[in-house]
């Protein structure tokens, strides 16, 4: 179920994604996609610009996308901007920071070559070789499906 204005963000993922289980028991999933735009300039040569996403995604959700996830893969993730506030404990001064909480995830097929997905609880040496697909039921299905509860906004949770 999504909450506030829907926004979709699609790049690759900049790094391996990193879940965490905090002290309430909810898992979170961080995470930052590179998102590149190209346009042709005034004498018609090719510019291009990349900005930086840091997302985040909570319990089932973040769960399931640890299973699948992994850096330079191309996704598309459906959710909303929110703004983080702390007081820095250096300054004392307030700082912000804008992150994209996640409510849905999935593995763009745009440019893909080969997929290799992992399964849950393998080591990271005991997948098939490049190129080669591995059948997954459960996680990879549920990680590109709409997250069952709502994300918490940033009042429900500890950050």
């Amino acid at each position: 179920m999504a909450n506030g204005i829907q926004t979709t963000v699609a790049g690759n993922l900049t790094a391996d994604p990193e879940l965490a289980v905090l002290g309430s028991g909810a898992s979170k999933l961080t995470f930052s996609i590179a998102c590149e735009r190209s346009w042709k300039n005034d004498k018609g040569e090719w510019e291009n610009e990349t900005s930086f996403v840091d997302c985040i995604a909570w319990r089932q959700m973040a769960e399931d996308a640890a299973g699948v996830l992994e850096k330079g893969l191309r996704v598309v993730a459906t959710g909303r901007f929110e703004q983080r506030f702390w007081d820095n404990v250096d300054t004392g001064k307030k700082q912000s920071k804008w992150q994209f909480v996640v409510d849905e995830v999935a593995i763009s097929t745009k440019v893909i070559e080969s997929l290799v997905r992992k399964r849950r609880g393998d080591a990271e040496g005991s997948r098939p070789a490049a190129g080669g697909r591995q059948q997954q039921s459960g996680g990879a299905a549920r990680a590109a499906s709409a997250a069952r509860r709502p994300a918490p906004s940033s009042n429900d949770e500890e950050w």
